[in-house]
């Protein structure tokens, strides 16, 4: 990449088939981003790809059980392909400025591809052992710090900036989809066709992705990567240090971070919270907890679609929306029935998927068009973190406080931060600026 910079950088030629940008520019609607041909492509190609990926997902934990006998081992698993995220997220954000982001994209789909053939041959010829089931979801995760901001930027490459909202939505809504198919299809598979088979069918989702990739072309109006990439200084080096200096630097994502971090560990792991409250407060079983499930999902693609509609997301608007997550949190805890429970529920799961779709948008456009992947991966291990410290943490406060105790706390931390960090924000902004000067006149 030429690192001349130029005052702006010419539009990409747009598709036969995408809108005029002036219908792009003022519609609203969620499905929006799916006017042009390649988001079409793209989305297609990723319901593919969520679709082998929970499928073996699904299959993969019973695997594990069945190999070892030991659901330590289970979770020893999932560790080590998360690991790579919380230690070498940055360096793949690095990779994915520095080189072409649909050939990137490309490549990591076609090796994540290469290591479910390989297991699926393993399994296969009953050669899959402990070991090597750790060292294949290690170099998982190795390839996911690349490949994951590479795909994610890769979509909101191909639209205009007001609808990327839209394709996160949409995104949103394809994994939602591809979730249920790949659950589906898992057992259909395994009972007819057996385990390798899940673990191959998710290596070909990977491979279509890959085939669909170098057929992408940016819609009239998207930030070209090569032509933004121009507008870096000659000395940019395309560093790891120069991400972390950006995001240190930058007062909204600091900010976007500290909400996303309490709201990660004070709330959000409803599937953990609530399944003790139902379980234990209300008396309710599996099925009750079944049903809760069902809403929450529900409230998911309710909220995605909602989200889709935003234009201009920000972080107060995530901020807000997590406080009155927090805010229905507390009173969830407060139910005193299982029909008051799932009533909060729907709410509290659309206000969440709205503020993920809005925070995911403002993390992906605030950045320069050169210091995305850097900023992704810088976090991606900040979100490790919460990841692997929420739960934890959560399930330490439901044993002091109990479930009851833990949705009201939790809720309450969430929203009096939130409250507490804008206030402190309008303070700063409200306090008058005195001029070395002006304090040298009223001195005299």
């Amino acid at each position: 990449m030429s690192s001349s910079s130029v005052s702006a950088p010419l539009p990409p030629a747009a598709s036969p088939s995408d809108p005029p940008a002036s219908s792009a520019s003022t519609s609203r609607s969620p499905w929006r981003s799916l006017r042009h041909r390649s988001m079409r492509w793209w989305s297609v190609a990723n319901f593919v790809s969520n679709a082998g990926t929970w499928m073996q997902l699904t299959v993969q934990n019973l695997l594990v059980l069945q190999i070892t006998g030991s659901a330590a081992a289970t979770g020893l698993s999932m560790s080590v392909q998360a690991a790579p995220a919380l230690l070498i997220s940055v360096f793949g954000g690095a990779a994915v400025d520095r080189w072409p982001r649909k050939l990137t994209a490309a490549v990591s789909q076609a090796l994540l591809g290469a290591v479910a053939f390989v297991t699926a041959l393993m399994v296969a010829l009953d050669r899959l052992d402990v070991t090597s089931l750790m060292v294949l979801a290690a170099v998982t995760g190795v390839v996911a710090t690349v490949d994951g901001p590479a795909c994610s930027l890769l979509g909101n490459d191909l639209v205009p900036r007001e609808d990327v909202p839209s394709a996160i939505g949409v995104g949103a809504l394809v994994h939602q989809a591809g979730r249920l198919a790949g659950a589906a299809l898992a057992g259909v598979t395994v009972g007819f066709l057996g385990t390798a088979a899940a673990y191959a069918a998710n290596g070909l989702s990977f491979l279509f992705v890959a085939s669909v990739i170098p057929f992408l072309r940016p819609a009239r109006g998207a930030v070209r990567q090569a032509g933004a990439a121009k507008d870096r200084d000659a000395k940019d080096t395309m560093s790891v240090r120069e991400g972390l200096a950006f995001f240190a630097r930058r007062p909204r994502l600091l900010a976007l971070a500290g909400v996303t971090g309490v709201s990660a560990v004070f709330g959000r792991n409803y599937q953990l919270t609530l399944a003790v409250l139902v379980t234990g407060p209300l008396a309710g079983g599996a099925g009750s907890f079944g049903t809760v499930s069902t809403v929450l999902a529900v409230g998911g693609i309710v909220g995605a679609v909602l989200g889709a509609r935003l234009r201009r997301p920000s972080v107060r608007v995530v901020g807000a929306l997590a406080a009155a997550g927090g805010l229905l949190q507390v009173v969830a805890g407060l139910s005193p029935s299982l029909a008051v429970l799932l009533v909060m529920v729907l709410p509290m799961a659309v206000v969440e998927s709205v503020s993920d779709t809005a925070g995911t948008a403002v993390l992906q456009t605030d950045p320069p068009a050169h210091l995305r992947g850097r900023v992704l991966g810088v976090w991606g291990s900040i979100g490790t973190v919460w990841g692997l410290g929420g739960p934890p943490a959560l399930g330490l406060l439901m044993e002091l406080a109990g479930a009851r105790g833990a949705l009201i706390a939790g809720g309450l931390i969430i929203a009096g931060t939130i409250g507490a960090g804008h206030l402190l924000r309008e303070r700063r902004a409200t306090v008058p600026r005195v001029s070395p000067l002006a304090n040298l006149e009223t001195a005299a």
